[in-house]
């Protein structure tokens, strides 16, 4: 049980890792390239195309990656235990 739980524990580590470099480097580039702050597609600001609808494909997709593989733990686990 503790190994299903360490697995548990690393995949959600990486997927909040990898989710918070790429959304916490949303600041960065603003604070590196500041004519992104004022920069405009179709009329709308960059940074409020980039909070307001880039980032949702990006949490979205960092969950589903963590549902399948926290199901694919799941189920090793499960064979595991059900061999012995």
């Amino acid at each position: 049980m503790s190994s299903l739980i360490q697995s548990q524990l690393r995949l959600t580590l990486a997927v909040i890792g990898g989710t918070g470099l790429i959304l916490g480097s949303i600041p960065l580039l603003f604070w590196l390239a500041p004519a992104t702050r004022t920069f405009a597609i179709f009329g709308l600001p960059l940074p409020w195309i980039i909070l307001g609808i880039v980032v949702y494909p990006v949490v979205y997709v960092a969950a589903r990656i963590y549902v399948r593989k926290a199901e694919r733990i799941e189920t090793e686990f499960t064979e595991f235990v059900g061999r012995q």
